[in-house]
């Protein structure tokens, strides 16, 4: 880095430190952001750059634990910030975290503990956590905290009305906002078809997809009227599905005509208000050649999610340490094939440094184009300001 671009950097540095000290957040999105962000993107090194697709586990961080302590939700999980985790993420930035129960002990340590990862990040990190309501909610369910708490989404989207479900994800947005989060990995627009689903179940709204679609929409209007960020998940669809990728291999054999016509409905339908879309590791047997579990897969996400169905927002995987990934592919390669595909980040490999590390040889080597680098990187810039002006 030259001295010009060591003061401009620098100078970045300051300006956004200073931003996240008096507000939280990165400046909102306008147009007078746009050249500020484009200017601090050309000033980023490389592992930053690459440092922003990751959003890992904090646990990850500390090179002490093995990588089943790290995954293993029964382990105890870290707490708090290490001056070795700092160490860490100089060496490895990450462009955010997702907590667990296992990283949540009560609301004052909570609140610490996000501070200050976001404070030893260099751009405000996305703070993301599973609060969907109902089974998987890492805060309502971790006791001793005074939250609202929801049965499950299935009964609150079986009454039909969307503004209940609204006011449920606002409540949510409400207090993960207060813990120091700034992202929900929700709403789930699953449309629940299958009854030996062993994954979904009732964390769907439904089995009608108009009513899914409905329902995904009031949940992220909810979400966004309390300043946070929401994923649709799991494109392109895990309702119809009778195994777990969490363990092994899931294959679907619908069409994508069939896929259009049920699963699809709800992330079509909202679209335009997304945030982020999470690719799921289901394969799609009758939809790509490639045999790859859509996160990995060139066909379907960039194919049909940003070619066909026209989405231009950020992509994220769902966890790469999940057995359909990891059984068949290192963390490298895992990291590298989803983002060959199209996806923006990569959530929570098995070996974060591992993963780093293929992702910048892909790009020394030529593999990964550093333009392709910098399009997802503004993506993720533009995902952390818009989630900064809906928070003012």
């Amino acid at each position: 880095m030259t001295a010009k671009h060591g003061n401009k950097f620098i100078f970045f540095v300051f300006i956004f430190a200073a931003l996240i000290i008096f507000d939280g957040f990165i400046t909102p999105a306008s147009a007078s952001d746009v050249p500020a962000a484009e200017e601090l993107l050309a000033s980023m090194t490389l592992r930053q750059k690459v440092g922003q697709l990751f959003v890992i586990r904090p646990d990850q961080l500390d090179m002490k634990l093995t990588f089943d302590e790290i995954q293993d939700p029964k382990a105890q999980g870290v707490k708090e910030l290490t001056e070795g985790m700092k160490e860490t993420l100089k060496r490895y930035p990450a462009g955010g975290f997702v907590l667990f129960g296992k990283n949540i002990a009560y609301p004052g340590q909570l609140k610490c503990f996000t501070k200050e990862l976001a404070a030893a990040c260099f751009i405000t990190p996305l703070m993301a956590v599973d609060e969907e309501g109902g089974r998987v909610a890492r805060i309502a369910n971790s006791g001793g905290f005074d939250v609202p708490r929801f049965e499950s989404m299935q009964a609150l989207g079986a009454g039909g009305s969307t503004g209940r479900v609204k006011e449920a994800a606002s409540a949510i947005g409400a207090y993960i906002r207060e813990y120091g989060f700034n992202m929900d990995l929700a709403p789930v627009c699953d449309v629940n078809t299958n009854p030996e689903n062993i994954v979904i179940g009732n964390r769907a709204f439904g089995s009608d997809p108009s009513l899914v679609s409905a329902m995904a929409g009031a949940y992220l209007d909810g979400l966004h009227e309390q300043g946070v960020a929401g994923s649709m998940k799991h494109f392109p669809g895990h309702g119809d599905t009778a195994s777990d990728t969490h363990t092994g291999r899931v294959t679907t054999d619908k069409t994508w005509d069939e896929l259009l016509h049920a699963e699809l409905v709800p992330f079509i339908g909202n679209l335009d208000k997304a945030d982020s879309v999470m690719a799921a590791h289901i394969t799609l047997s009758k939809v790509t050649k490639d045999g790859l579990p859509a996160s990995l897969s060139e066909e379907l996400i960039t194919g049909r999610l940003r070619n066909e169905l026209g989405y231009g927002g950020v992509v994220i995987t769902d966890a790469l340490s999940m057995g359909a990934v990891r059984e068949e592919h290192t963390s490298a390669e895992a990291a590298v094939l989803a983002f060959k595909a199209g996806c923006d980040i990569l959530l929570m490999p098995w070996n974060y440094a591992g993963a780093f590390n293929g992702v910048l040889r892909a790009v020394y080597d030529g593999s990964i184009s550093r333009a392709r680098l910098d399009e997802s990187v503004m993506r993720i810039l533009k995902l952390k300001t818009g989630i900064a002006a809906r928070a003012r």
